[in-house]
């Protein structure tokens, strides 16, 4: 393949892809383990249900296996990986209507182990506790501020923050325009700032 007609060649999770395409199953196996907490840890946070986020994971990887063999490498691996994945969530969501959801153990949750949510998104929202809270407080009123985002939002919301990925990437993955993302993000930031200005400050040299 030409990197000029296949620029995103160059990630190794892509050269991954490609030796599963043909045949090599260990590629598919690492592919899995380089990607299953993560996936995992998104799903949490959008069903707030682990038990349904693990179900979702792994049929997430069976499409992406039973796919193979048509596969192109168009996009990043994680872009390609993640849209099916929000794809699957969607239609999720959508079959089980507004049925109660189960609280999410965040302690379970993050592509990495056990990772703060709060923290982290008060830290890249540039925002700081006013006060020492409980960890559980603190927990409970940004899970709520999150599970409140609309849906496009929320997803907007945890491809930038939690897995670090580019409006561009997240346009690719969502299949908006990167002026969209742009404006899906402000929305966000702007509903979780109402939601949260209660117990967090704006810290101005902290990141947009």
């Amino acid at each position: 393949m030409d990197t000029a007609e296949y620029p995103h060649l160059r990630d190794p999770d892509v050269q991954m892809m490609l030796r599963t395409k043909n045949g090599d199953d260990e590629a598919f196996t690492q592919l899995v383990e380089n990607y299953q907490d993560r996936l995992i840890g998104i799903f949490s946070h959008l069903l707030r249900d682990r038990e349904a986020a693990e179900d979702l994971a792994q049929e997430t990887f069976m499409r992406i296996y039973r796919a193979r063999n048509g596969y192109e490498p168009t996009a990043k691996f994680s872009t390609w990986l993640f849209r099916i994945a929000n794809n699957l969530a969607s239609n999720t969501r959508r079959s089980k209507g507004r049925k109660k959801e189960t609280p999410l153990n965040i302690r379970d949750s993050g592509p990495l182990g056990p990772r703060p949510e709060e923290k982290l998104i008060a830290e890249k929202s540039g925002m700081m506790p006013t006060r020492q809270l409980a960890r559980s407080e603190i927990q409970a009123v940004v899970q709520e501020a999150l599970a409140e985002l609309n849906e496009r939002q929320r997803v907007a919301v945890l491809l930038h923050k939690f897995e670090g990925m580019s409006y561009a990437d997240i346009g690719e993955t969502m299949e908006l325009t990167t002026a969209a993302v742009k404006s899906l993000l402000s929305r966000a930031r702007e509903n979780l700032r109402v939601k949260l200005e209660g117990y967090v400050r704006q810290d101005c040299s902290g990141p947009a």
